[in-house]
């Protein structure tokens, strides 16, 4: 491990927040419950799908876009065996027990541009550290 990289705990401390905040935001603001399950990441794609039919601009929503990724990656870290988060340069990954390297946050950004799923994505970090 090199002195830019750091494993869990001090590389979750942040996506742990976010994800943290944005579970309270949801249920107290849109009274949508995210348990960490796997199941609940259907919610939330369905939900980045409503904000972006709305037509909101992705500036207004990176942050919430920030806290869905992270949260996604925390279902992961939950769920999966021997995932962690990394963190270097300021971005946060999560390393399966595989040793690939998943981007949450960037496929939060994916989904509100239709071209991405955080379901599938755990979906897929989840099987690939069974194989």
């Amino acid at each position: 491990m090199t002195t830019q990289q750091q494993s869990r705990p001090q590389a979750a401390t942040k996506p742990v927040r976010w994800a943290a905040d944005t579970v309270t935001a949801m249920r107290e603001g849109a009274r949508l419950r995210l348990d960490y399950s796997a199941q609940s990441l259907w919610r939330v794609d369905r939900t980045i799908e409503e904000i972006r039919r709305e037509g909101t601009p992705h500036a207004a929503v990176r942050s919430v876009l920030r806290g869905f990724g992270a949260y996604a990656g925390e279902v992961i870290v939950r769920h999966g065996d021997g995932a962690e988060w990394w963190a270097s340069g300021g971005e946060h990954w999560v390393r399966t027990a595989d040793g690939r390297l998943w981007d949450p946050i960037e496929e939060a950004g994916r989904c509100f541009t239709g071209q991405g799923s955080l379901r599938l994505l755990c979906r897929d970090a989840m099987r690939s550290e069974r194989t």
